[in-house]
């Protein structure tokens, strides 16, 4: 015998596709819509319309947006750039509210196990940025993984010879942790990247 009659069963394998959202979260959704107002539902219905239909990928440096350039592309310092893995890492950056430049979002990180090379991904447009326009800095945002430490290094290597200076993030151990519970690597970069007192 199924649980739920096949319009809720199929609400829930939406709800699924969506990232952290397992079968309880999903079903608990599901029955939150049944249970909405018809015009709750429909409003709820075209604010994701809305989005799909509104939201692109800016044409310089990748983030979502509405309008083409974004308004960061428009206003901020751009003879800095960090660049980052996706969009939601410029959300990241952005909450801490101290950096002035603008971004390049790759859309990915070098993987060859899954066939990802630096066509895959835009790191020819970040190298046309930099030969074009006056950047001074390139600070690589990549996840402190092995695919993140590759696509660093890789476009270190190819924008070293354009004379910009590429700096990554620093990393190590985070405040309020301790250090019993910090792994070899963490510790090692965080005795690497010190800084004066």
């Amino acid at each position: 015998m199924r649980s739920h009659i096949e319009p809720i069963a199929r609400l829930i394998g939406a709800f699924q596709k969506l990232p952290g959202v397992g079968q309880k979260t999903a079903q608990r959704y599901a029955l939150k819509v049944v249970n909405m107002s018809d015009s709750d539902v429909q409003d709820f219905a075209q604010r994701l319309l809305d989005v799909k239909r509104q939201v692109k990928y800016c044409s310089v440096c990748g983030n979502f947006t509405d309008q083409d350039p974004c308004e960061i592309c428009k206003t901020r310092d751009r003879s800095i750039i960090c660049v980052v893995k996706d969009a939601k890492d410029v959300l990241s950056i952005e909450r801490v509210r101290d950096y002035k430049g603008v971004y390049h979002v790759l859309h990915g990180v070098l993987n060859p196990m899954e066939g990802v090379g630096p066509n895959d991904i835009r790191i020819k447009e970040l190298v046309q940025r930099v030969s074009q326009d006056e950047v001074k800095e390139v600070i690589v945002a990549t996840n402190p993984d092995v695919e993140g430490e590759a696509t660093a290094m890789y476009i270190a290597k190819l924008l070293k010879p354009l004379g910009v200076k590429v700096t990554r993030i620093a990393q190590g151990i985070s405040i309020g942790s301790d250090l019993e519970y910090a792994d070899e690597v963490t510790l090692g970069r965080a005795l690497e990247d010190r800084k004066e007192l």
